[in-house]
Protein backbone atom coordinates (compact mmCIF):
# COMPACT_ATOMS: atom_id res chain seq x y z
CA UNK A 1 0.00 0.00 0.00
CA UNK A 2 3.03 2.26 0.89
CA UNK A 3 3.71 2.84 -2.92
CA UNK A 4 0.37 2.79 -4.11
CA UNK A 5 -0.67 5.29 -1.09
CA UNK A 6 2.17 8.11 -2.09
CA UNK A 7 1.35 7.88 -5.88
CA UNK A 8 -1.95 8.66 -5.10
CA UNK A 9 -1.39 11.49 -2.82
CA UNK A 10 1.25 12.94 -5.38
CA UNK A 11 -1.37 13.24 -7.95
CA UNK A 12 -3.85 14.39 -5.45
CA UNK A 13 -2.05 17.11 -4.01
CA UNK A 14 -1.16 18.35 -7.69
CA UNK A 15 -4.80 18.22 -8.39
CA UNK A 16 -6.06 19.60 -5.78
CA UNK A 17 -3.76 22.74 -4.82
CA UNK A 18 -5.87 26.03 -4.18
CA UNK A 19 -9.04 24.89 -5.18
CA UNK A 20 -13.00 25.32 -4.35
CA UNK A 21 -15.58 22.85 -4.25
CA UNK A 22 -18.06 24.38 -7.28
CA UNK A 23 -21.03 25.17 -6.39
CA UNK A 24 -22.94 23.80 -9.61
CA UNK A 25 -21.68 20.21 -10.49
CA UNK A 26 -21.82 18.66 -13.53
CA UNK A 27 -24.48 16.98 -15.55
CA UNK A 28 -22.79 14.18 -14.74
CA UNK A 29 -22.16 14.54 -10.68
CA UNK A 30 -26.51 15.55 -10.21
CA UNK A 31 -26.75 12.44 -8.05
CA UNK A 32 -27.88 12.65 -4.43
CA UNK A 33 -25.67 11.61 -1.69
CA UNK A 34 -27.47 8.47 -1.24
CA UNK A 35 -26.95 7.69 -5.04
CA UNK A 36 -23.05 8.73 -4.96
CA UNK A 37 -22.67 6.86 -1.55
CA UNK A 38 -24.16 3.78 -3.25
CA UNK A 39 -21.72 3.86 -5.85
CA UNK A 40 -19.05 4.13 -3.59
CA UNK A 41 -20.12 0.67 -1.87
CA UNK A 42 -20.66 -0.60 -4.96
CA UNK A 43 -16.52 0.30 -6.32
CA UNK A 44 -15.35 -1.26 -3.43
CA UNK A 45 -16.97 -4.79 -3.14
CA UNK A 46 -16.19 -4.62 -6.89
CA UNK A 47 -12.35 -4.19 -5.85
CA UNK A 48 -13.15 -7.10 -3.58
CA UNK A 49 -14.66 -9.08 -6.08
CA UNK A 50 -12.39 -11.85 -6.95
CA UNK A 51 -11.85 -10.28 -10.35
CA UNK A 52 -10.61 -6.72 -8.56
CA UNK A 53 -7.98 -5.36 -7.38
CA UNK A 54 -5.59 -7.76 -6.43
CA UNK A 55 -4.71 -5.18 -3.35
CA UNK A 56 -7.44 -4.68 -2.37
CA UNK A 57 -8.23 -8.69 -1.82
CA UNK A 58 -4.76 -9.27 0.16
CA UNK A 59 -6.13 -6.47 2.65
CA UNK A 60 -7.71 -7.18 6.19
CA UNK A 61 -9.26 -4.72 8.84
CA UNK A 62 -5.50 -5.75 10.58
CA UNK A 63 -3.38 -4.47 7.68
CA UNK A 64 -5.91 -1.16 6.94
CA UNK A 65 -5.35 0.12 10.70
CA UNK A 66 -2.78 2.64 9.58
CA UNK A 67 -4.76 4.16 6.99
CA UNK A 68 -7.40 5.08 9.31
CA UNK A 69 -5.42 6.87 11.63
CA UNK A 70 -3.81 8.34 8.33
CA UNK A 71 -6.79 9.43 6.55
CA UNK A 72 -7.85 10.85 10.07
CA UNK A 73 -4.61 13.43 10.50
CA UNK A 74 -4.60 14.30 6.43
CA UNK A 75 -7.98 15.36 6.91
CA UNK A 76 -7.28 17.73 9.87
CA UNK A 77 -4.18 18.88 8.07
CA UNK A 78 -6.70 19.88 4.84
CA UNK A 79 -9.15 21.45 7.43
CA UNK A 80 -6.29 23.79 8.12
CA UNK A 81 -5.46 24.80 4.60
CA UNK A 82 -8.36 26.63 3.95
CA UNK A 83 -8.39 24.58 0.24
CA UNK A 84 -12.14 23.22 -0.16
CA UNK A 85 -10.99 21.00 -2.53
CA UNK A 86 -8.39 19.08 -0.56
CA UNK A 87 -10.50 19.05 2.29
CA UNK A 88 -13.25 17.07 0.64
CA UNK A 89 -10.87 15.16 -0.75
CA UNK A 90 -9.39 13.92 2.45
CA UNK A 91 -13.10 13.45 4.06
CA UNK A 92 -13.70 11.02 0.58
CA UNK A 93 -10.71 8.65 1.63
CA UNK A 94 -11.39 8.84 5.58
CA UNK A 95 -15.24 7.72 4.05
CA UNK A 96 -13.65 5.11 1.74
CA UNK A 97 -11.94 3.36 5.16
CA UNK A 98 -15.33 3.12 6.67
CA UNK A 99 -16.81 1.56 3.40
CA UNK A 100 -13.48 -0.63 2.98
CA UNK A 101 -13.75 -2.20 6.86
CA UNK A 102 -17.62 -2.69 6.53
CA UNK A 103 -17.13 -4.65 2.92
CA UNK A 104 -14.78 -6.74 4.74
CA UNK A 105 -17.05 -7.22 7.33
CA UNK A 106 -20.07 -8.12 4.81
CA UNK A 107 -18.16 -10.68 2.98
CA UNK A 108 -17.58 -12.13 6.38
CA UNK A 109 -21.06 -12.38 7.37
CA UNK A 110 -20.62 -10.18 10.20
CA UNK A 111 -22.67 -6.71 9.62
CA UNK A 112 -22.89 -4.62 6.35
CA UNK A 113 -22.16 -0.44 5.71
CA UNK A 114 -26.31 -0.68 6.03
CA UNK A 115 -25.93 -1.81 9.58
CA UNK A 116 -23.07 0.82 10.53
CA UNK A 117 -25.61 3.80 9.06
CA UNK A 118 -28.18 2.35 11.06
CA UNK A 119 -26.96 2.17 14.37
CA UNK A 120 -25.24 5.59 14.44
CA UNK A 121 -28.58 7.18 12.94
CA UNK A 122 -30.43 5.32 15.72
CA UNK A 123 -27.95 6.37 18.63
CA UNK A 124 -27.98 9.56 17.48
CA UNK A 125 -31.59 9.97 17.98
CA UNK A 126 -31.52 8.25 21.26
CA UNK A 127 -28.94 10.52 22.77
CA UNK A 128 -30.51 13.63 21.63
CA UNK A 129 -33.39 13.38 23.59
CA UNK A 130 -33.58 17.31 23.84
CA UNK A 131 -33.83 17.46 20.26
CA UNK A 132 -36.52 14.48 19.17
CA UNK A 133 -37.96 13.75 22.59
CA UNK A 134 -39.48 15.30 25.58
CA UNK A 135 -36.47 16.39 27.81
CA UNK A 136 -35.00 20.07 27.02
CA UNK A 137 -31.42 20.68 27.96
CA UNK A 138 -30.52 23.91 29.01
CA UNK A 139 -26.90 24.27 27.86
CA UNK A 140 -24.44 21.98 26.44
CA UNK A 141 -23.14 20.83 29.73
CA UNK A 142 -26.27 19.11 30.24
CA UNK A 143 -26.25 17.70 27.17
CA UNK A 144 -22.96 16.23 27.88
CA UNK A 145 -24.38 15.30 30.85
CA UNK A 146 -27.10 13.35 29.32
CA UNK A 147 -25.25 11.82 26.86
CA UNK A 148 -22.96 9.89 29.41
CA UNK A 149 -26.08 8.78 31.41
CA UNK A 150 -27.72 7.52 28.12
CA UNK A 151 -24.62 5.74 27.13
CA UNK A 152 -24.33 4.26 30.81
CA UNK A 153 -27.65 3.04 30.10
CA UNK A 154 -26.95 1.38 27.05
CA UNK A 155 -24.29 -0.75 28.12
CA UNK A 156 -26.63 -2.01 30.58
CA UNK A 157 -29.19 -2.91 27.97
CA UNK A 158 -26.69 -4.22 25.77
CA UNK A 159 -24.99 -6.36 28.73
CA UNK A 160 -21.89 -4.76 28.24
CA UNK A 161 -21.71 -4.16 32.59
CA UNK A 162 -19.96 -7.16 33.99
CA UNK A 163 -21.00 -9.05 36.81
CA UNK A 164 -23.05 -7.25 39.65
CA UNK A 165 -20.39 -7.69 42.19
CA UNK A 166 -17.83 -6.07 40.19
CA UNK A 167 -17.92 -2.81 40.39
CA UNK A 168 -18.47 -0.70 37.55
CA UNK A 169 -16.32 2.70 36.24
CA UNK A 170 -17.49 5.91 35.34
CA UNK A 171 -14.02 5.23 33.16
CA UNK A 172 -15.02 2.63 31.42
CA UNK A 173 -15.41 2.62 27.61
CA UNK A 174 -12.21 4.62 27.40
CA UNK A 175 -10.49 2.94 24.19
CA UNK A 176 -7.15 1.68 25.08
CA UNK A 177 -5.43 1.85 21.91
CA UNK A 178 -5.94 5.44 21.49
CA UNK A 179 -2.91 7.85 21.28
CA UNK A 180 -1.36 8.21 24.79
CA UNK A 181 -2.57 12.28 24.46
CA UNK A 182 -6.28 11.49 23.43
CA UNK A 183 -6.61 8.45 26.03
CA UNK A 184 -5.51 11.09 28.65
CA UNK A 185 -7.93 13.68 27.53
CA UNK A 186 -11.01 11.47 27.52
CA UNK A 187 -10.35 9.75 30.99
CA UNK A 188 -9.84 13.39 32.47
CA UNK A 189 -13.24 14.51 30.15
CA UNK A 190 -14.92 11.90 32.00
CA UNK A 191 -13.91 12.52 35.42
CA UNK A 192 -15.04 16.05 34.83
CA UNK A 193 -18.04 15.37 33.83
CA UNK A 194 -18.50 13.40 37.34
CA UNK A 195 -17.36 16.40 39.13
CA UNK A 196 -13.78 15.68 39.72
CA UNK A 197 -12.07 18.63 38.48
CA UNK A 198 -10.32 21.48 39.38
CA UNK A 199 -12.22 24.91 40.30
CA UNK A 200 -9.96 26.75 38.32
CA UNK A 201 -7.06 26.68 35.77
CA UNK A 202 -4.60 27.89 38.54
CA UNK A 203 -4.71 24.72 40.18
CA UNK A 204 -3.72 22.70 37.32
CA UNK A 205 -0.74 25.30 36.65
CA UNK A 206 0.26 24.21 40.40
CA UNK A 207 0.14 20.45 39.26
CA UNK A 208 2.36 20.62 36.50
CA UNK A 209 5.16 22.80 38.70
CA UNK A 210 4.58 20.15 41.22
CA UNK A 211 5.47 17.58 38.78
CA UNK A 212 8.22 19.12 37.07
CA UNK A 213 9.81 19.22 40.58
CA UNK A 214 9.25 15.67 41.69
CA UNK A 215 10.94 14.98 37.80
CA UNK A 216 14.17 17.07 38.80
CA UNK A 217 14.30 14.73 42.27
CA UNK A 218 14.24 11.40 39.89
CA UNK A 219 16.67 13.26 37.61
CA UNK A 220 19.20 13.80 40.84
CA UNK A 221 18.44 10.38 41.77
CA UNK A 222 19.16 8.79 38.55
CA UNK A 223 15.98 6.80 39.29
CA UNK A 224 14.97 5.37 35.48
CA UNK A 225 12.02 3.60 36.35
CA UNK A 226 10.90 6.73 39.00
CA UNK A 227 11.86 9.46 35.67
CA UNK A 228 9.51 7.32 33.55
CA UNK A 229 7.19 7.65 35.99
CA UNK A 230 7.48 11.47 37.15
CA UNK A 231 7.76 12.23 33.30
CA UNK A 232 4.58 10.74 32.77
CA UNK A 233 2.72 12.35 35.44
CA UNK A 234 3.96 15.47 34.00
CA UNK A 235 2.71 15.02 30.75
CA UNK A 236 -0.94 13.42 32.18
CA UNK A 237 -0.97 16.89 33.69
CA UNK A 238 -0.31 18.96 30.93
CA UNK A 239 -3.07 16.80 28.83
CA UNK A 240 -5.38 17.65 31.35
CA UNK A 241 -4.55 21.63 31.30
CA UNK A 242 -5.41 21.48 27.81
CA UNK A 243 -8.42 19.81 28.42
CA UNK A 244 -9.23 22.29 31.00
CA UNK A 245 -8.63 25.17 28.38
CA UNK A 246 -10.49 23.45 25.71
CA UNK A 247 -7.69 22.10 23.77
CA UNK A 248 -7.23 19.20 22.30
CA UNK A 249 -3.66 18.13 23.18
CA UNK A 250 -3.44 15.63 20.07
CA UNK A 251 -4.06 18.63 17.45
CA UNK A 252 -1.60 21.07 19.67
CA UNK A 253 0.99 18.98 19.60
CA UNK A 254 0.88 18.11 16.18
CA UNK A 255 0.68 21.82 15.29
CA UNK A 256 3.72 22.56 18.01
CA UNK A 257 5.73 18.93 16.07
CA UNK A 258 5.28 20.74 12.86
CA UNK A 259 5.99 24.04 14.09
CA UNK A 260 9.33 22.83 15.03
CA UNK A 261 10.35 21.13 11.99
CA UNK A 262 9.47 24.19 9.64
CA UNK A 263 12.00 25.88 11.84
CA UNK A 264 14.33 23.66 11.89
CA UNK A 265 14.50 22.57 7.95
CA UNK A 266 14.78 27.09 7.94
CA UNK A 267 17.86 26.68 10.01
CA UNK A 268 19.04 24.30 7.71
CA UNK A 269 18.09 26.81 4.72
CA UNK A 270 19.97 29.36 6.12
CA UNK A 271 22.89 27.03 6.96
CA UNK A 272 23.12 25.96 3.43
CA UNK A 273 22.51 29.67 2.03
CA UNK A 274 25.66 30.82 4.30
CA UNK A 275 27.64 28.12 2.70
CA UNK A 276 28.15 25.81 6.13
CA UNK A 277 26.95 22.48 7.27
CA UNK A 278 24.23 22.81 10.04
CA UNK A 279 25.60 19.82 12.16
CA UNK A 280 28.98 21.24 12.39
CA UNK A 281 27.94 24.43 13.79
CA UNK A 282 28.75 25.60 17.63
CA UNK A 283 25.65 25.71 19.61
CA UNK A 284 25.54 30.00 19.73
CA UNK A 285 25.25 29.67 15.86
CA UNK A 286 22.66 27.22 15.79
CA UNK A 287 20.35 29.63 18.40
CA UNK A 288 21.36 32.38 16.12
CA UNK A 289 19.50 30.47 13.33
CA UNK A 290 16.90 29.54 15.22
CA UNK A 291 15.69 33.20 16.38
CA UNK A 292 16.12 34.07 12.54
CA UNK A 293 13.96 31.26 11.45
CA UNK A 294 11.66 32.28 13.98
CA UNK A 295 11.58 35.92 13.00
CA UNK A 296 11.17 34.61 9.28
CA UNK A 297 8.39 32.65 10.03
CA UNK A 298 6.51 35.76 12.16
CA UNK A 299 7.16 37.75 9.23
CA UNK A 300 5.60 35.34 6.81
CA UNK A 301 1.95 35.18 9.29
CA UNK A 302 2.08 38.92 9.35
CA UNK A 303 1.95 38.88 5.54
CA UNK A 304 -0.79 36.33 4.76
CA UNK A 305 -2.61 37.75 7.77
CA UNK A 306 -2.41 41.15 5.78
CA UNK A 307 -3.27 39.55 2.51
CA UNK A 308 -6.23 37.74 3.81
CA UNK A 309 -7.72 41.02 5.29
CA UNK A 310 -7.20 42.92 2.75
CA UNK A 311 -9.40 40.20 0.69
CA UNK A 312 -11.90 40.36 3.22
CA UNK A 313 -12.42 43.78 2.54
CA UNK A 314 -12.48 43.42 -1.51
Amino acid sequence: MASRKTGLKKSKSRATSSRKIPLKASKKKELTAGEWFERLVALQARLRAPNGCPWDREQTHATLRTYLIEEAYEVLDAMKSGDDAKFANEMGDLLLQIVFHSQIATEEGRFTVAAVIREVHEKMVRRHPHVFGEKRAKDAAEVLRNWEQIKAQERQEHGEIEKKEQRKSLLDGVPRGLPATMEGLQLTRKASRAGFDWDNATGVFEKLGEECVELRQALESNDVAKMEEEMGDLLFAAVNLARFLQVDPEIALKNANAKFARRFREMERQSTENGQAFAELARAAKEKLWEAAKESEKGRQEVAVARSEAARKR
